[in-house]
Formats: C-alpha cells, sequence, structure tokens
C-alpha cells in the first residue's frame, strides 16, 4: 500500500495505530520509498542498541533536508568515519565550553534569571511564554557557539528565532515529501511550505556564515572564545591536508544544526512543563515544597541538587514521556544487508523510529495518557529511573545535546518555580493537553499569569 496521502497530517500517530495491527516492525511505501517503522521499547532497543552496526547510519536521500542540498554536519551524515571524527570532536568541544559543568550551570542561570525578571514585568497580566521562552533557551546555545547572548528586544535576534519558529511548525509529512520527491514542490500547498523552508534556513546559514567571517578576523589561537573559534582551530591544524574533514562549509553546517536544535526542543520541553503545571496545580505545589525544603527561596538551583529533589525529578520526566518533542526520529538508515526479527532489510533501507509508541504504550504505563509524576517514585518517595523513557533516542545517534538539554530544563525550571506560581488566567480556557504534530510535537498557543511567591 502506497502510504503517502494516509500519514502527512500526523504520521506518529497513525504508526503508533497500524503497530496494533501490525506489529512492532512493519513497512510503508511513500511512493517509491520503503521505509521500515520500529515500534515499541523491545524492538526499538533491540535495533539501536543490540543491531547498531546495521541500524546506525542514515540513507543516501539525506542531502534533500540541508540547507545547501550537500552538506550533512553531524545530524544527516551516514555513520562512518566523518561522521565518529565530527561527533567526537563536538562532544568535546561543548564539554570545554562547559557542558556538564559549573561553568555552564551559571550560563543557565543568567538566562533563567532574564527570563523570570521578564515575567517578573508582567505584573500578574495574562502573557504566553513562548517567546520569552526561546529567547532564553536559545541564548545558552548562543553562549556556546556564537561566545554572545543577545537582549530580548535584538532586532537580529528576533528575525532567527522567528525563522527558526518557521522551520519547527511546517508540516512534517509536506516537507518530507518535497524533500525526497522534487516534483512534488511545485504542487499547489506544498510549493508554498517549501520555499519559505528554504527561505528560514537562507537566513539562518547567512547569520551564521557572517558570525563565522567575524571570528575569523578577529581569531587569536591563544584565546578559542567559542564552538566556532575551536572549529577554526582545527581548520587551521588541518591546512593543507585534502582529506580534512573541517572545511567551511562544514563549519557552517554543523553551527547551523547546533543551533537550530539547541533552541526549539528544550523551549518546547519547558513551555509542556509550565503548562502541566497550570493544569496540576496540585503538582506544582508539591514541586514548590521540594524546592523550598532544599534550597529555600534565595539559593540558586545547582544540578547537585537534582539527586536531593526526587518529585521535581519524576515531574520533569513525565513531562519528557508524555510530551517528547521529537517523537519520530530523523529516520535512521541501514549500513548492511540485515535481518531483523525475520524480515530479510536491505541495506540502504530508511529506518524511522516512533518514540511515542514506547511513551504512550498502555502495557509500560497504566493510564498512559495521564499526567503523573509517581510513575517514577517508589513507595519511599525516592526517584526511580526508567530505561523506557527515551526522548533523546538510544544507540548510537542518541542526541549530541542531551546533557546539555537536561541541565537547563532542570535549572530553568527550578528557578522559575522558585520564583513563581503559575496559573490559569482567571475566566480562561482550560488549555488542551494534546499537542500540534509537526517538525516537532509542540503545545498548543496558551496564556498563563505568574504570581510571585513571597
Amino acid at each position: 500500500m502506497n502510504s503517502c496521502a494516509v500519514v502527512l497530517d500526523a504520521p506518529v500517530l497513525v504508526f503508533t495505530d497500524w503497530s496494533k495491527t501490525y506489529g512492532d516492525v512493519f513497512t510503508v511505501y511513500f511512493g517509491p520509498r520503503r521505509t521500515i517503522v520500529l515500534n515499541g521499547y523491545a524492538a526499538i532497543h533491540e535495533a539501536l542498541v543490540k543491531n547498531a552496526e546495521d541500524f546506525s547510519s542514515r540513507t543516501q536521500d539525506q542531502a534533500s533536508f540541508v540547507p545547501d542540498g550537500k552538506t550533512l554536519g553531524i545530524v544527516r551524515e551516514p555513520y562512518g568515519p566523518k561522521w565518529k571524527e565530527h561527533r567526537k570532536f563536538a562532544l568535546m568541544s561543548l564539554r570545554d565550553f562547559g557542558v556538564g559543568k559549573r561553568s555552564m550551570e551559571g550560563k543557565i542561570l543568567e538566562e533563567a534569571r532574564a527570563l523570570g525578571d521578564e515575567i517578573y514585568a508582567k505584573d500578574n497580566r495574562a502573557f504566553c511564554v513562548s517567546h520569552m521562552m526561546q529567547n532564553a533557551v536559545s541564548n545558552v546555545i548562543c553562549s556556546i557557539v556564537f561566545g554572545c547572548r543577545y537582549e530580548y528586544d535584538d532586532m537580529e535576534f528576533k528575525v532567527l528565532l522567528k525563522a527558526i519558529n518557521c522551520i519547527f511548525s511546517r508540516n512534517v509529512g509536506v516537507t518530507i515529501l518535497t524533500q525526497l520527491f522534487p516534483p512534488t514542490r511545485f504542487l499547489p500547498g506544498a510549493r508554498k511550505q517549501y520555499q519559505e523552508l528554504k527561505q528560514n534556513q537562507g537566513k539562518l546559514m547567512d547569520h551564521i556564515k557572517k558570525r563565522i567571517k567575524e571570528h575569523e578576523e578577529t581569531f587569536d589561537s591563544n584565546d578559542i572564545r567559542d564552538f566556532i573559534d575551536a572549529f577554526l582551530m582545527e581548520s587551521k591544524k588541518r591546512h593543507g591536508d585534502d582529506n580534512s574533514n573541517f572545511s567551511e562549509q562544514e563549519h557552517a553546517t554543523i553551527v547551523y544544526q547546533l543551533f537550530l536544535a539547541g533552541t526549539d526542543t528544550t523551549s518546547t520541553t519547558l513551555r509542556w512543563a509550565l503548562l502541566y503545571m497550570i493544569l496540576h496545580p496540585d503538582i506544582q505545589g508539591k514541586v514548590q515544597q521540594e524546592i523550598d525544603s532544599v534550597m529555600g527561596p534565595n539559593q540558586e538551583p545547582s544540578m547537585v541538587h537534582r539527586s536531593q529533589m526526587p518529585y521535581t525529578e519524576a515531574t520533569l520526566t513525565e513531562v519528557l514521556r508524555l510530551a517528547p518533542v521529537a517523537p519520530l526520529t530523523i529516520p535512521h538508515g541501514t549500513s548492511n544487508d540485515t535481518v531483523f526479527r525475520g524480515y530479510n532489510i536491505p541495506k540502504e533501507t530508511s529506518v524511522t523510529v516512533n518514540i511515542w509508541s514506547v511513551h504512550r504504550d498502555p502495557n509500560l504505563w497504566p493510564g498512559p495518557d495521564k499526567f503523573d509524576p509517581t510513575r517514577f517514585l517508589d513507595d519511599s518517595g525516592k526517584y526511580v529511573r526508567r530505561d523506557e523513557v527515551i526522548p533523546f533516542s538510544i544507540g548510537r545517534r542518541v542526541c549530541l545535546g542531551e546533557q546539555l538539554a537536561r541541565m537547563e530544563i532542570f535549572l530553568i525550571f527550578t528557578s522559575l518555580l522558585q520564583r513563581f506560581t503559575f496559573k490559569l488566567p482567571e475566566g480562561a480556557p482550560k488549555p488542551s493537553e494534546e499537542g500540534v504534530h509537526g517538525a516537532t510535537y509542540q503545545p498548543k498557543p496558551f496564556m498563563l499569569m505568574a504570581e510571585p511567591k513571597e
């Protein structure tokens, strides 16, 4: 069966429903393009972890998804020496610039304070937190990549964030069609979306190339300020090497991917967290009691507090379970001809991983659609980690920014709930807990009020 028309709007929901009929492993066709869909924790873990050598690559059509149509960066690069080299370099550089360290906590808390001040200025008026949250989170990745932060009213910054919003709010099914089947780019409905996508990708790339040029002009090998400088340093070390993977275009594409991923996904998760708090004030109250008992009103949050705050940790884990921002991973590709669960799968076959099917599995989570942090607490109130919560995926393609994202989510969330109680505006309709399935899974726009704590 050709499945294109059926899955365009919300493929993750369709795939999860089909898994009940066809099992955890099935094939769909997008035109002539064959895609294996993996559902359920057991099948996903078996493929991505136990058979990682076969399921960790990308397919050859990935170039159609990158801004210049050829340079794949880390996200789209097939599994192999080039991907390993770039990923290792990126991980080491992120650590060098503070990811996982107290120095990064300071940068995140600086943005949390700025965000809190913006919220405080609302003076008990109803507001939408989306742009403020995106500003705060984006500034964290900007400090790592560009070595600076932007003021919230900076016009250039606003243009960049608007471009990111346009990229992530597009219809994922239409995007897949236009990228994989070029003639569809001229069809009514698809043409406009495709043109807008390329325009917004271009805006981000132009800004990144401008920042790289500025760094080249002020580069000092004795003062490596940020990721751009680190990449320039590595590129200069390999000058004259015809096989170097540290070209100017690779530089721009990797920065593009870091900037894009580091801005939208974490800010969206934090918006989900605040939505659940206003919908479940009893849970918000318990989180605030724990914050008060561990940190009090004046001590700033730190990652060392996380192990002392099991209810807060359980609450954030439930947010990640119930609202995975990327419920379908970027498609993997098979590196070899392989046999998986009795199916012969050729090399270069596209493999889609359905994280949603794991997080909403009623066999793992009784009442899977209910927001319930106690799923992750034992009888004594201690936090219980569950392997089946995989919002950042698993295996060799696990999200590069997972550690940074977890730091931001914990520190910004606890910082906000230390200062404010979030509520529904009086008389406002109750927001929906069902989100919008686009390039990412986002909450529907909602208004809230922030009442400063005494």
